[in-house]
Formats: structure tokens, C-alpha cells, sequence
């Protein structure tokens, strides 16, 4: 059995859940999910999980 694993909708999965508990968390989750998808756009070309 495979099970392949993208980190953009599970990070979006885990944002969503965190915004609706804490709404006051809204900035900070955003800017890190931000982040994070532009790091992984530009250096994520060789990461791959599996």
C-alpha cells in the first residue's frame, strides 16, 4: 500500500483547524504558511516525501 503525502494541503488542513480554534491566530498562521510555501517553491525541487 502507498500512501503519497503533499505538505501543501495538509499544512492547509492543519492552518484551517488552528484559525477556527484561535481565531487571533490568523496573521501569524498565515505568514508561516507563507513562508514555509516559498521556501519549499524554491528550494523544494529535491524534497519529496514518501
Amino acid at each position: 500500500m502507498n500512501l503519497n503525502l503533499s505538505i501543501g494541503p495538509l499544512m492547509s488542513l492543519i492552518a484551517g483547524i488552528l484559525i477556527l480554534v484561535v481565531p487571533r491566530l490568523l496573521n501569524y498562521i498565515v505568514a508561516i504558511y507563507l513562508i514555509v510555501m516559498g521556501l519549499l517553491g524554491l528550494f523544494g525541487s529535491g524534497l519529496h516525501l514518501r
